[in-house]
């Protein structure tokens, strides 16, 4: 009886611990305000969002631009370049579907492919369905459940931007995109960084002279 009570002790505690995603846990639970959650980032298919790039993965350091442009309702195309104009990577994504229409050898290598896809996606998403809320002081957090994973949109009460997406298991943090904007509209920097992998993007909007 006394190991069945202990048993039991260690499964509520186990419960417990993992009820509360680490993203979130030092954030208060609210109401639901909105089950949408829009992002204007990559939204307007009348502009060609032009960054350069910086990618730094296990200590290697790769440089170019990064091309993206909304081509209809549900899909973008993504270009990656040389900074000489040389196509490195050129593909097309949407929330169901991922087509690689070219790729240089070098990098055609499937676990660079679908962390690259994942990454994406979730960068050009436009509409989140929101289950949760959370905040503090200065951020309303909104959870997107999506499959096996969720994610975690942190909208500034200052600036009123949103200021950080994460993703994560249901347990811990997989990866998170910053976004530096001074409009809302238009992001001018992006971060994606990675946790269980040493990989980070950094995108500058590309201002032509």
């Amino acid at each position: 009886m006394k190991l069945l009570l202990r048993i039991s002790i260690i499964l509520v505690l186990v419960l417990c611990s993992c009820s509360t995603n680490k993203v979130v846990q030092d954030y208060a639970s609210v109401p639901l305000k909105k089950a949408i959650f829009e992002v204007p980032y990559f939204s307007n298919p009348e502009m060609d969002y032009v960054y350069k790039a910086n990618i730094t993965v296990y200590g290697h350091e790769l440089t170019g631009i990064f091309i993206a442009k909304k081509i209809n309702d549900t899909t973008h195309r993504v270009v990656f370049t040389t900074e000489f104009g040389n196509k490195l990577m050129d593909f097309e994504i949407s929330e169901d579907n991922f087509k690689v229409n070219s790729i240089v050898s070098e990098l055609d290598r499937k676990i660079l492919i679908n962390t690259l896809e994942e990454d994406f996606r979730l960068l050009l998403k436009k509409e989140y369905l929101v289950q949760e809320q959370f905040e503090n002081e200065s951020d309303n957090i909104y959870k997107s459940a999506d499959g096996n994973r969720d994610n975690y949109l942190f909208y500034s009460k200052k600036n009123h931007q949103l200021e950080k997406i994460v993703r994560s298991s249901k347990t811990k943090e997989k990866f998170m995109l910053i976004f530096i904007t001074e409009n809302n509209i238009f992001a001018e920097r992006v971060q994606i960084i990675h946790q269980n992998i040493k990989l980070k993007i950094d995108l500058n909007y590309f201002k032509s002279e």
